[in-house]
């Protein structure tokens, strides 16, 4: 277990970042971490470098604050959360690498545990249920409970994912009763789309295909869909999962153009694939039930690649 209490008090400058295309647990456990050492050490120097965060999530406490530019600040102490290595810190991993200290805290199988201190826990279902078990519950606020909620909730799906434990359920237990307002998270930040984003979710729908006897389902967005219906790669959100839910699949499978010739692949399975496994083939990462990967070519051909290692499912197991 990290002692971030002993940590922080032996630094004067602490750096926090979080992986490239932050999503919930990434903006709410950075978040949570940052807001609880401003309250705690408010005459340090303590700042949060992220990519540009989803709008979704500025109500939560000192979002404002977060720092979009890297630095040449040497720190004494650097968080990544979140993380399987550096290279997904995107251009704050030079400034993380220079801290005389770095942690990282991380649920990803995949980790390669590349900070001086580690707190790496696969079977965890968020890397905020992670933060909560490291936090003084004594300095828990509603603003600190409100930051890990949002980030359970994500990773979780609302906490219907396997990865969904009972310490998942006894950290979200607490984080309520410290009087946030969690319906309306739930609703604000999963739930509610803009008329645009159920738009281009239906677009991926429609292009959906069943493969290996309707055990897998995968579709696809070019940079030309996007264009179509006036969106972006942020506008994306939920749909995998979408796809994940539909009766009989086990296994999703959701590509977008991110750059020319280049696709961003998002994998969900319910139960029994692991998806994580597959990512890494192909130089990515994640969990067993939730992972990903970027590959360029022709989205068919790199679907049909990835099917190929997608183990048919026979009376519930892989064969």
């Amino acid at each position: 277990m990290i002692d971030i209490m002993k940590l922080a008090e032996e630094a004067d400058t602490i750096g926090i970042s979080g992986h490239i295309h932050p999503d919930g647990d990434c903006v709410g456990s950075t978040l949570g971490l940052y807001n609880f050492l401003k309250d705690t050490y408010p005459n340090k120097s303590i700042r949060l470098y992220l990519e540009e965060i989803p709008e979704v999530f500025s109500f939560l406490q000192r979002s404002e604050e977060i720092c979009y530019e890297k630095t040449d600040i040497t720190f004494d102490l650097y968080f990544a959360l979140d993380c399987g290595d550096e290279k997904r810190l995107g251009d704050f991993a030079e400034q993380f690498l220079s801290a005389r200290t770095t942690v990282c805290i991380d649920h990803h199988k995949s980790n390669l545990a590349f900070a001086q201190e580690n707190f790496i826990v696969p079977d965890s279902s968020s890397t905020c249920e992670l933060i909560y078990r490291v936090l003084p519950k004594d300095k828990m606020t509603k603003e600190i409970a409100e930051c890990l909620y949002t980030g359970l909730v994500h990773d979780t799906g609302v906490f219907q994912y396997s990865c969904t434990s009972r310490h998942t359920m006894e950290a979200a237990g607490f984080l309520m009763e410290q009087g946030i307002d969690y319906s309306r998270i739930v609703d604000a930040t999963y739930y509610e789309k803009t008329f645009a984003q159920n738009q281009i979710l239906a677009k991926a729908v429609l292009k959906a295909n069943l493969h290996k006897g309707g055990r897998v389902i995968s579709s696809y967005l070019t940079a030309a869909d996007m264009k179509d219906y006036g969106v972006s790669t942020k506008d994306l959100d939920g749909i995998v999962n979408q796809l994940r839910i539909t009766k009989g699949v086990e296994t999703a499978i959701f590509l977008y153009e991110s750059a020319p010739n280049e696709y961003k692949v998002s994998m969900r399975s319910k139960r029994i694939v692991d998806v994580a496994d597959i990512a890494v083939k192909f130089g990515g990462g994640g969990h067993a039930r939730a992972a990903g990967v970027t590959m360029t070519g022709e989205p068919e051909d790199i679907l049909q690649t990835i099917l190929k290692e997608i183990p048919d499912i026979k009376d519930g197991k892989t064969c």
